[in-house]
């Protein structure tokens, strides 16, 4: 199976605008616009936590050899 052709689209958006009307796909757009921001905003949400996660990890192994190579002073 490959991808959709102009023929397979102009079919499913016609089964749409028969199934739901003209009137319901401008709201069953918007919830989907949102579903899809939501996702996003989550999916971003994540990437940023788990970059927090690493950059923590790493960073205390920073400080203890810049600590350690640093002379005291009297």
């Amino acid at each position: 199976m490959g991808p959709l052709g102009f023929n397979e689209i102009l079919i499913i958006l016609l089964i749409v605008l028969l199934l739901f009307g003209g009137r319901k796909i401008p709201e069953l757009m918007r919830g989907l616009g949102r579903g899809i921001r939501e996702f996003n905003d989550a999916k971003s949400k994540v990437r940023s936590e788990i970059e927090e996660g690493i950059n923590e990890k790493e960073s205390p192994a920073a400080s203890t050899t810049t600590q350690t190579s640093q002379p005291s002073q009297p």
